[in-house]
């Protein structure tokens, strides 16, 4: 494997980088149901300025930015002048696009800076978010910042961190096959309905979308899941605490609800439900497995996005080909075994 360092790297434009940030992101009517934090505007802009400062110190001349309702990006941009006297900063540049104040803002940001040719976009937010962006960014990797109430795509990890491992792979320093992982995702298919689900699609008798947001397990019959860790919150936690699948096993989960043994799974910071399981198989791959329900909404990644009735034959399937994203640990680890962070780069000789 060939390693460049950025000097010797040679391309008709140097690489940039992409950011989304969510306002809305961690402020859900699932607050109201259980003690979550709240993820204030001045953290969100904190969070991209710790990244921002990262990327520019490895190199990283150019970030896009997408606008927001809240501002985040124009106070970033503000805060940029004043942190350059101090540290290397890339230049930060907004996207040219109206703000609705709703998902059509990380869609249409999506879809804008892949056109760009960005490397990489790093988004801020939760399950939701993230899954918006991986719809329509094409085959450009992603740096997942977890901003949200439910976060169990975007691991929690420092900003500074992402941006380093980010700044290692934008810059070649690191290559796709050691830094880009490839992910999981769900396909929900039927007659005027294609969609996917990074995490989970759960299938409710709930007969309208309402609040989007589904802190509650009452009126679900089936759960499928493409990874579910012990270690999360939220209704993949059902799943997790049932069956744990990884994001490396080449498999999925359905777990059907109904008369069996009672769980009491962390669906909410600070609220464990009863949630009683009938069934659990494994949801292989390739194999589309029919939603029984006959009338009712489905929830994607945690929010109801899809109503429907007995006229509708709905499927569920597993893909193992989603999208990708930046393999954190794994970059920080080949960088420290490689030495790829100091002045010359090269492993630190051990006796």
């Amino acid at each position: 494997m060939v390693h460049r360092h950025p000097e010797t790297r040679h391309e008709a434009t140097p690489p940039s980088v992409g950011i989304i940030a969510n306002p809305s992101s961690g402020r859900d009517v699932r607050r109201l149901l259980g003690w979550a934090s709240v993820f204030p505007m001045s953290e969100k802009i904190h969070v991209v300025l710790r990244l921002l400062s990262a990327l520019g110190s490895l190199g990283v001349g150019q970030v896009w930015m997408a606008p927001d309702a809240a501002g985040i990006a124009t106070r970033v941009r503000e805060a940029l002048d004043a942190a350059r006297r101090h540290r290397p900063m890339p230049e930060l540049r907004l996207l040219d696009l109206r703000v609705h104040d709703d998902v059509r803002d990380s869609e249409r940001a999506a879809a804008a800076l892949a056109a760009h040719g960005v490397r990489l976009i790093a988004v801020l937010g939760g399950d939701g978010t993230h899954r918006a962006v991986a719809a329509h960014c094409g085959a450009v990797p992603l740096a997942t910042l977890s901003t949200g109430t439910n976060n169990a795509f975007a691991q929690l990890r420092e900003a500074t961190l992402v941006g380093i491992a980010a700044a290692l792979y934008a810059s070649g320093r690191v290559d796709e096959a050691l830094g880009l992982r490839t992910n999981k995702r769900l396909r929900l298919l039927g007659e005027g309905v294609d969609e996917i689900a990074l995490v989970d699609v759960c299938v409710s008798r709930e007969l309208a979308r309402g609040a989007r947001a589904v802190g509650s397990a009452d009126d679900l019959s089936d759960i499928y899941v493409s990874f579910a860790e012990p270690q999360q919150i939220g209704l993949s936690a059902i799943a997790g605490l049932t069956h744990p699948v990884s994001r490396d096993d080449p498999f999925g989960v359905h777990v059907r609800l109904g008369p069996g043994r009672v769980l009491h799974a962390p669906l909410l910071p600070g609220v464990l439900q009863p949630v009683s399981i009938a069934a659990v198989q494994r949801l292989l791959p390739g194999r589309w497995a029919p939603v029984t329900l006959t009338r009712g909404t489905i929830a994607i990644d945690g929010e109801r996005h899809v109503e429907f009735d007995a006229h509708q034959r709905l499927h569920v399937a597993l893909d193992l080909q989603g999208p990708r994203s930046i393999a954190v640990e794994r970059i920080l680890r080949h960088a420290a075994q490689q030495g790829l962070l100091f002045d010359e780069p090269g492993p630190w000789p051990v006796a």
